[in-house]
């Protein structure tokens, strides 16, 4: 039972440390990126995460 429950930990934690590595990725390169669309589609973000843009 002990092998079952910690497989099903593992298997539970893979999507949520997906979806953060994920989050963060998109953040992160739509706080740098320099693209017009993506600045105005991602300016009120960039303010409240701190990326300066202007």
């Amino acid at each position: 039972m002990t092998t079952q429950t910690q497989t099903a930990s593992r298997a539970g934690i893979l999507p949520v440390m997906f979806a953060v590595v994920l989050g963060l990725g998109i953040i992160s390169v739509t706080g740098h990126v320099q693209a017009a669309a993506l600045h105005d589609a991602a300016h009120d973000v960039r303010h409240a995460t701190g990326f300066p843009c202007h």
